[in-house]
C-alpha cells in the first residue's frame, strides 16, 4: 500500500523534482521519510527555513520549473514566509509543503497550531489544507499546475496524522498540466503601436526581464527606432551584452545617461517590465507597453497602446511593420544617450584605479567619501567581474551590494543574476547563492553579500559545507547598513542605527568551516579575489570596505544634495 506522503513524494520526483529544502520536524516527517527511500530526489536540511524558501525560489528562477520547500508545525511554517513572498514577487513556480497539528486538534488551539491557510492567503496563489487520502490526486495537482499557470507560490499543508495514511491503490499518481503556449498581442494593437513608433519622434526603450528572450527582436527594433535602451537590473542577464544601444539602469541603481534618455523621448516603449519606481519614469509622453502579464499594463504610468502578449512573438510581428519604413535617419537621440553613457562609465572606472585618492580630484574626494582610505567597493566588485567565469551565477543582497554588482558586473556569455528585486529582503543573497549551486556544483556561483545581510542568516553558511556546495561569498563589509545611512543622508539627516558591530567574519566563516580571508588593504584585493576562486569547496572573502562610498542617483534633486550636504557636516561636527 502506498501513503499520503509517499505519493506525493513519487508525484514530485516524477515530475522532474530534485531537491526538497527545509527542516526536518512531527507533522512532515513522514514526507521526510518518503524522500529519504526515494532516489531520485535530494533532501537540503537548512539551518533556517527562510534559507528553503530563498534556495528554491532561486531555483525556480533559474529553471522555469518547480521548487520545493518544506516547513512544519506553526514556527517552521512561519520562517518559510518571507522567502515565498520572494517567489511570489519573482513570478517564481515554488511548492510549500507546510506541516499542521492532527486533523481532531485543528481549531482547538493546540500547541503550535497555526491557520496556515489563512496565513499564506495573501502570498499563494494556491493555499489548502489536505485532511483524507481521497482528496489526492486532485488536491496536489491543483497546487502544482496552480504555481505553473499563475507563476506563483501553492501551499499545501499536511496534518500530523494524514502523511502516513494509506491512498486507495486505484489511485493514480498526480499528472501535471503543461505550460500554456506563448501567444502573441492581437494584429489591431500591434498595428496601432507600429504607427507610434515609426511617426519619427524620438522613442526610449525601458526593457525588464519579460523580454530576456526576445535579445534579437529588441536589438533589431532599437536599431530600426534608433532607440536608446534603459535596461531594468532584472534585464542585464541576456541584454546588457553587445548591446550598442544599452544606456544602463534608471533608478536609485541608474546614471545619467538612462535618465537623459528617458526624458529626452517623446515616444516611451515599455517592453516586458513592472519596473516600480514611478518617479523615474518621466511623464508627457506617448506610452505603449508591451507585457504578457495583462494585470501590469497601466499600472505605473499611464498607456496609450497597450500589447498584451509574449514579448518574442509579440516584437517580430512589430517589426514586420517597423521594417517597412527602413532604418531611422535622424540617429541624435541614441547618438547622445550612448555617448552620455559612455562618459558616465569612463568617469566610474576612474574609481577602480588604485592610485585615484592620491590624485588631486581623489584627495578632495577621499576627505567625504573615504577620510580611512579603505577599499571601495566599486574595486571589489570589478575584481570579481574580471575574475568570475563567463557562467558564473550572481546572487545580490538588497541594498549597496546591488548597486556595485549593477554598475561593474557585466552579464555576459552565460551569466545569471538573481536578487530580490521586487520584494527587497534583505539576507537574500547566501540562500539563493545555495540553491543556485545545488543545481550545479560545477557550475561557479558568487554571492554579493551585504555584512548586514549575510549576519541575518549566518548559520546557514554551514550549509555550503555539510551538502559541498562550492559557493564564494564576498561580503562588502562596510559596518553599515549602507542603503538606509544614503538614504538617511539624503534626507538631511545625520546617519542614526546604521552602524554595526560586526566581529571577524572571515574568522567566523573559519569557525563554520569555510575557507576564509580577512581583506583590509587595496593591495590585496587582487590576489584575495584571485585565491578565492582557486579553491575548491566554499569559501568567504571578508573585504573591508569603505563605509562612506556615495551612490549619486542618476538625477540628484537640489534638496537631496543640499540635505547630504548638511548630514555630512553634521557627522562631521558630531563624529570626527
Amino acid at each position: 500500500m502506498t501513503t499520503v506522503a509517499e505519493l506525493i513524494v513519487t508525484a514530485l520526483a516524477d515530475a522532474g523534482v530534485k531537491q526538497v529544502w527545509g527542516v526536518v520536524g512531527d507533522a512532515l516527517n513522514p514526507v521526510t521519510d518518503a524522500i529519504r527511500r526515494d532516489d531520485r530526489i535530494e533532501w537540503v536540511g537548512v539551518r533556517h527555513e527562510e534559507v528553503a524558501a530563498f534556495a528554491v525560489s532561486a531555483q525556480a528562477q533559474l529553471t522555469g520549473t518547480i521548487g520545493v520547500c518544506m516547513g512544519t508545525v506553526g514556527p517552521g511554517s512561519i520562517h518559510l514566509l518571507n522567502g515565498l513572498y520572494d517567489a511570489k514577487k519573482s513570478h517564481a513556480p515554488v511548492l510549500a509543503i507546510c506541516g499542521q497539528v492532527p486533523t481532531q486538534e485543528i481549531g482547538t488551539d493546540f500547541f503550535q497550531e497555526v491557520d496556515n491557510d489563512h496565513l499564506f492567503a495573501d502570498v499563494a496563489v494556491f493555499a489548502e489544507t489536505l485532511t483524507s487520502p481521497v482528496q489526492l490526486p486532485q488536491l496536489l495537482e491543483q497546487a502544482v499546475n496552480a504555481a505553473y499557470a499563475q507563476h506563483g507560490v501553492a501551499v499545501l499543508t499536511l496534518p500530523g496524522d494524514v502523511g502516513d495514511l494509506e491512498v486507495d491503490p486505484d489511485v493514480a499518481t498526480p499528472r501535471f498540466a503543461p505550460a500554456a503556449e506563448p501567444a502573441p498581442a492581437s494584429m489591431a494593437e500591434v498595428t496601432a503601436a507600429a504607427e507610434v513608433l515609426t511617426d519619427g519622434r524620438p522613442v526610449t526603450l525601458l526593457v525588464g526581464c519579460g523580454a530576456r528572450d526576445a535579445r534579437h527582436e529588441i536589438l533589431e527594433l532599437a536599431d530600426l527606432l534608433a532607440a536608446p535602451m534603459v535596461l531594468t537590473l532584472k534585464a542585464k542577464e541576456g541584454l546588457e551584452q553587445k548591446n550598442p544601444y544599452e544606456v544602463g539602469q534608471s533608478g536609485l541603481i541608474g546614471n545619467p545617461a538612462a535618465a537623459k534618455a528617458l526624458d529626452d523621448s517623446k515616444v516611451l516603449f515599455l517592453v516586458g517590465t513592472d519596473f516600480p519606481y514611478r518617479d523615474w519614469i518621466p511623464t508627457g509622453k506617448t506610452v505603449v507597453q508591451l507585457d504578457a502579464r495583462g494585470e501590469h499594463i497601466g499600472r505605473r504610468t499611464s498607456v496609450d497602446h497597450a500589447l498584451v502578449g509574449d514579448a518574442a512573438t509579440t516584437l517580430e510581428l512589430l517589426l514586420q511593420r517597423v521594417r517597412r519604413h527602413g532604418r531611422r535617419k535622424d540617429r541624435s537621440h541614441l547618438d547622445d544617450a550612448v555617448e552620455s553613457y559612455r562618459s558616465w562609465q569612463e568617469r566610474q572606472q576612474s574609481l577602480l584605479d588604485p592610485g585615484h585618492d592620491s590624485t588631486l580630484l581623489g584627495r578632495a574626494r577621499a576627505v567625504f567619501d573615504n577620510p580611512d582610505s579603505r577599499i571601495r567597493p566599486e574595486a571589489l566588485a570589478a575584481a570579481v567581474d574580471r575574475a568570475a567565469p563567463d557562467d558564473t551565477v550572481f546572487t545580490a543582497d538588497t541594498g549597496m551590494s546591488t548597486a556595485w554588482l549593477s554598475r561593474f558586473v557585466t552579464m555576459r556569455g552565460g551569466r545569471r543574476l538573481l536578487g530580490s528585486f521586487n520584494l527587497g529582503s534583505m539576507a537574500n543573497a547566501l540562500p539563493m547563492a545555495l540553491g543556485a549551486q545545488a543545481l550545479d556544483r560545477s557550475r561557479p556561483v558568487v554571492s554579493f553579500s551585504g555584512d548586514g545581510g549575510l549576519m541575518m542568516l549566518l548559520g546557514d553558511l554551514r550549509t555550503a559545507v555539510t551538502y559541498q556546495l562550492p559557493v564564494r561569498v564576498v561580503v562588502f563589509d562596510n559596518g553599515s547598513l549602507g542603503m538606509v545611512k544614503l538614504e538617511q543622508e539624503q534626507g538631511g539627516l545625520p546617519e542614526f542605527g546604521t552602524t554595526l558591530d560586526n566581529p571577524d567574519i572571515a574568522a567566523v566563516a573559519a569557525a563554520l568551516g569555510l575557507p576564509s580571508r580577512r581583506v583590509t588593504e587595496n593591495d590585496e584585493l587582487e590576489d584575495a579575489v584571485q585565491w578565492a576562486f582557486g579553491v575548491d569547496g566554499p569559501v568567504l572573502l571578508d573585504v573591508v570596505t569603505n563605509p562612506d562610498e556615495v551612490a549619486v542617483p542618476p538625477q540628484p534633486t537640489l534638496s537631496q544634495a543640499w540635505g547630504f550636504a548638511i548630514a555630512k557636516s553634521k557627522e562631521v561636527i558630531e563624529s570626527r
